[in-house]
């Protein structure tokens, strides 16, 4: 089935998508993508766990 023009241009989606740690990400990313609420002290230690674990730190929360 073929979108007419009219679809295609309603929809957002990116022509690849990206998972776990492959596009840069923030600290506070890092927070949402661990299911809580992004305060001082969680993106403190989300600081942290990225320069120790790199894209590791966000990988275990995306596929």
């Amino acid at each position: 089935m073929k979108e007419s023009p009219e679809d295609t241009s309603k929809t957002s989606r990116p022509s690849r998508l990206y998972t776990g740690g492959e596009r840069p990400f923030d600290p506070e990313d890092l927070v949402m993508a661990s299911g809580h609420d992004v305060t001082p002290e969680r993106i403190e230690r989300a600081k942290r766990l990225i320069e120790e674990q790199g894209a590791a730190a966000v990988e275990r929360y995306l596929p």
